[in-house]
Order: structure tokens, then C-alpha cells, then sequence
């Protein structure tokens, strides 16, 4: 059996994940909502542009609800 690896303590996000584009059209404008997923530790949260995040959770598929349901409005 393989032995476990030792959890690392994970500092929490003070500010969303900096984004990098190509420039042109296709940049997020201020009032644009650009989601995110990012994994900490076990847990995975929806993170966006506009400086929302989502609850920590073991579910990947709902940090992506609570993503879809933060764009939705």
C-alpha cells in the first residue's frame, strides 16, 4: 500500500490568480467575470477576476456550480 504524503499547510488567496493575455479583443474588461478553479490542498474553490470566491470545497464539479451560478448573476 502507498504510504500517504504529509499535508502542507497552504496560505489562503488574499487576491485572485493574475491572469495573462495576448492583448486585442479578447481582454477581460473591468465589468467582464473571468472564473477560475483553483485547488488547495484537498479543497478546490472558484476564484474570478472581479475578486468573488466561491467556498472551499472537496468537489471540483461544485466549485464549478458555484462559478456558473456567480457569472449567472
Amino acid at each position: 500500500m502507498d504510504q500517504h504524503q504529509r499535508a502542507l499547510a497552504v496560505p489562503p488567496l488574499d487576491a485572485p490568480p493574475h491572469l495573462v493575455t495576448t492583448g486585442g479583443a479578447t481582454d477581460p474588461t473591468p465589468t467582464d467575470h473571468t472564473l477560475t478553479t483553483t485547488e488547495r490542498g484537498s479543497f478546490c474553490l472558484a476564484v474570478c477576476s472581479c475578486g468573488w470566491r466561491g467556498p472551499a470545497r472537496r468537489s471540483r464539479d461544485l466549485a464549478r456550480r458555484d462559478a456558473d451560478r456567480h457569472r449567472a448573476g
